[in-house]
């Protein structure tokens, strides 16, 4: 076995006492010096059921390093429930989160010379964030994702949280009464795991299997179900084998392997999220990837899962179906995907998929045959034009018309035009322009989950637009536009949008167009002044000063 950060730096030397005592304090033995220890970051916590049965599996790859000759030293990494703080000023932090949990995994892991990463995370930004910092650590390492909700149940059909989101829509528009909107809220989230969906979470599994950095079938898990605890036991070994052989993330995470996750987030009708953190987790990795690289897969990868939400499946039928193996099998036969790329194992991706069948079973609809697809491009659609010069991304699974030309309406935050579609003062053909709310400005690129979800409660997906610089939640669609950059806080176009003006989302010609004259255009950009920093101090002043554009991945140490 090659020599071991940690047991190098504890056996040799004579500080090496000092450094045993305290080890021996948490459990080392005379044998267990020259072991190699294995990080085990857990996030578990209560706060969200996405990361309430992470402790369980936490114990359980604590008790299979051991059982195999490892040394694990378990420590802890945050959370935010995107569900839960969806629509509050509290949503400013989730994407914040993102760079905590990469900086604190980071930290741990260097300050503690780990010869090895197993992590442990349920919730939206769990997943970039340890990949983000496997990244940077660059020692051997696996995710271990917590596994996804089963589906609630009520009048005979699945729920999961987006339906409670637009519940309040379709209650707001007198389509269901208290009772109903309560009886959804009381049964759409029935126990442990992420949003059940191929929402942000889901997508990012799914798009870590595809690199090669987690399990093959690991992704599409329940939370609840033993086969969850027995994967996370065989990413155990499978990363004791992996500290031996020192394969490297570097290895694994490489151009192929990027280009493969974005295939298979095309073909799963992935999160939009996810182009966002694959960009992060890039740079990270010393990888170039550009928002246009995605816009170039879209083209050959079709959409061919119907999934939530605006399918009709959600993760657990997925893997019933095949899970991200299936899709990926089918890729490769097709020449989608790199089958020659690492992963974990140390077996390339082809060698992963050779006894996974060619096709999807007959007796499921999840997976579709290649030749019948939902959409014969992908649904990760890059917009550029005089309001998004650096980009925008636009989702475009479920929607009926591809182009939209209407009126702005204009707000300087969520909540103000949330509260405008519950008070029904939008109409059909208005695009909302909810502004301010990008890396630097909200700062934190809050989701907007509410008022798309209400927009679809009120029967109104199919003829309102909406542009933001802020981001949406893996479970929106519809006619919606996000990550507009440059955002409004730096002075993109966006920020000079007035009320009335034309507005054209045009997905087939890839153009998002503020219809004024240049002339017009330079003008207001003459008169354009910055608004003062909303937080002045703490974790939200210093992000707004870090933080890159959001076509870049809105990383914080771009410059550094």
């Amino acid at each position: 076995m090659p020599e071991n950060r940690r047991s190098r730096i504890i056996t040799e030397g004579p500080s090496r006492s000092p450094n045993r005592a305290m080890l021996r304090a948490v459990g080392f033995g005379d044998d267990d010096f020259v072991k190699p220890i294995i990080g085990v970051a857990n996030g578990y916590s209560t706060i969200t059921p996405c990361n309430a049965g992470l402790d369980i599996l936490t114990k359980r790859a604590e008790a299979e390093l051991k059982e195999i000759g490892a040394m694990p030293q378990t420590f802890g990494t945050i959370t935010i429930s995107d569900g839960i703080s969806m629509g509050t000023e509290g949503m400013k932090y989730s994407l914040v989160s993102r760079e905590v949990i990469a900086d604190s995994i980071e930290t741990v892991c260097n300050g503690q010379s780990m010869d090895g990463l197993l992590a442990i995370g349920g919730c939206d930004k769990n997943m970039p964030g340890a990949l983000i910092a496997i990244a940077r650590l660059n020692i051997p390492a696996v995710f271990v994702y917590g596994g996804t909700i089963k589906p609630g149940h009520h009048d005979g059909r699945d729920l999961t949280i987006v339906s409670s989101f637009e519940a309040v829509g379709e209650y707001s528009a007198g389509k269901i009464d208290e009772e109903e909107l309560m009886a959804v809220e009381r049964e759409a989230c029935p126990g442990a795991g992420s949003c059940g969906g191929m929402y942000t979470a889901n997508t990012m599994s799914s798009a870590i299997e595809a690199m090669g950095m987690s399990l093959f079938s690991s992704s599409t898990m329940a939370a609840e179900d033993g086969e969850k605890t027995d994967s996370t036991a065989q990413s155990a070994t499978v990363l004791v084998e992996a500290v031996k052989n020192q394969l490297l993330p570097s290895q694994i995470m490489t151009r192929k392997a990027f280009e493969n996750a974005i295939a298979v987030i095309m073909a799963v009708g992935g999160s939009t999220n996810s182009v966002l953190h694959l960009l992060a987790i890039a740079h990270a990795a010393g990888v170039p990837l550009a928002i246009e690289d995605f816009e170039a897969i879209r083209l050959k990868v079709p959409v061919f899962c119907d999934l939530k939400p605006s399918g009709k499946y959600v993760a657990t039928n997925l893997h019933q179906a095949g899970g991200v193996p299936q899709v990926m099998k089918m890729l490769l036969k097709e020449g989608l995907i790199h089958g020659d790329a690492m992963t974990i194992t140390g077996k390339t991706i082809a060698e992963q998929l050779a006894n996974v069948p060619d096709q999807p079973a007959s007796d499921q609809e999840v997976i579709r045959p290649l030749s019948e697809p939902l959409y014969k491009e992908g649904h990760l659609v890059v917009l550029k034009g005089n309001l998004a010069t650096e980009g925008a991304v636009a989702k475009v699974t479920g929607v009926k018309k591809s182009m939209i030309t209407g009126p702005a309406r204009v707000f300087e935050a969520e909540e103000e035009c949330l509260k405008a579609i519950l008070a029904k003062r939008i109409n059909p053909g208005d695009i909302l322009v909810i502004r301010y709310e990008g890396p630097k400005g909200g700062p934190g690129m809050r989701e907007m989950l509410a008022p798309t979800s209400a927009i679809i409660g009120a029967g109104l997906g199919d003829s309102v637009g909406l542009i933001t610089d802020g981001r949406f939640s893996g479970g929106t669609y519809g006619m919606v536009v996000g990550h507009v950059a440059p955002e409004a806080a730096v002075g993109g176009t966006i920020g000079l949008v007035q009320e009335g003006d034309s507005i054209t989302i045009d997905a087939t010609q890839h153009l998002l167009q503020l219809n004024i004259s240049d002339d017009e255009l330079a003008a207001r950009q003459a008169a354009w002044q910055p608004k003062a920093p909303r937080y002045t101090s703490g974790v939200l002043a210093k992000y707004a000063k870090l933080v890159s554009s959001s076509s870049l991945g809105a990383v914080t140490d771009l410059d550094l």
